[in-house]
């Protein structure tokens, strides 16, 4: 495992579209099938990475609390499943339902939605606003495997807030930090 840190997209950026197959539905979902009426929550994950296995179960509780505040929130992974096949898609399908996972868990097999996102590691967050625009990129929290932070989920909730309350957050953004995507040679 490589510890990695986000690339921190440049804010302002409008979300790239995708078109990817949700492995827990079977559908193929765009952009605009998980798009928030206030804000959009993409988060780039895996099931084998310690760093998302840490946040796995406020991720699901962040999205619940989320749920009837008219934002979307998608997980994708964008690992390499032949040489990672604990990240295969039936695998995902699984880490979706153990997890209680209440949002679309997207495979992105020819990593083209990671380099749009310039996604470098899991897990890897971002905030749009309303616009679609990027609002917060970076961490969930303090919290990582080890370090005994409890984790909160601060820091990302209080981009969702701020983009629901439609004002701009003036804080220095933390990356994340966590495994590298696993990009295929």
């Amino acid at each position: 495992m490589a510890r990695t840190e986000s690339k921190m997209l440049p804010l302002g950026t409008k979300a790239p579209d995708f078109s990817l197959p949700d492995t827990v539905s079977g559908r193929t979902l765009k952009l605009s099938d998980v798009y928030g009426e206030k804000a959009t929550v993409v988060m780039f994950i895996c099931n084998h990475c310690p760093y998302v296995k840490h946040l796995n179960k406020e991720i699901s509780k962040l999205a619940k609390d989320y749920n009837n505040e008219a934002v979307g929130f998608v997980a994708i992974s964008s690992n390499d499943a032949q040489k990672y096949p604990e990240d295969a898609p039936d695998k995902m399908k699984l880490n979706a339902e153990e997890n209680d996972f209440i949002f679309p868990y997207l495979y992105d097999e020819s990593q083209e939605v990671a380099k749009a996102y310039d996604a470098a590691c899991t897990p890897d967050f971002y905030v749009f606003d309303r616009n679609l625009e990027l609002v917060y990129r970076g961490q969930f929290d303090d919290s990582r495997p080890g370090n005994s932070m409890p984790i909160s989920g601060r820091d990302i909730r209080t981009a969702i807030d701020a983009a629901l309350m439609g004002i701009s957050i003036y804080k220095k953004q933390k990356p994340s930090m966590g495994c590298n995507i696993k990009w295929k040679e």
